[in-house]
């Protein structure tokens, strides 16, 4: 059986956040066992699995990818929406946008110290979009 659902994530500022239990409650009832498939409706963020516990990973990982694709290179035409567009939407390839994680016992089968993180690229980037889909 297949299942679907869509639901919005809060808005956020920029950076790495943790959304498992926003994303288990969009989700509703879990079957026993199967497949979630989980893809952001954005080109501005991503979607990644990491660490649960400690608030400092998600700062530095904000920081590498500031490090990795800076705002305001002289080499960006994309500049329309704004300084952070651009490397939003390059982080955003970088990352990825859908992830798949086992179901199990009706409970999403993660490592113990994993975590669903919302990557926010912009600085406002609003609320944003996630279609869930389930094979059971």
């Amino acid at each position: 059986m297949i299942t679907q659902k869509e639901f919005q994530l809060r808005a956020r500022t920029r950076g790495c956040h943790l959304v498992t239990d926003e994303v288990v409650r969009g989700l509703g009832a879990l079957p026993e066992v199967g497949v979630l498939h989980l893809l952001l409706k954005h080109t501005s963020a991503g979607l990644c699995l990491n660490e649960n516990w400690d608030a400092d990973v998600r700062h530095d990982m904000n920081e590498i990818f500031n490090h990795l694709v800076p705002e305001n290179q002289p080499y960006f035409k994309h500049t329309l929406e704004g300084s952070d567009d651009m490397p939003a939407h390059a982080k955003s390839a970088l990352v990825g946008a859908t992830l798949t994680i086992p179901i199990t016992g009706g409970r999403l089968n993660l490592g113990t110290w994993q975590g669903i993180y919302l990557c926010e690229w912009r600085n406002h980037g609003g609320a944003r979009t996630i279609v869930a889909t389930i094979v059971s």
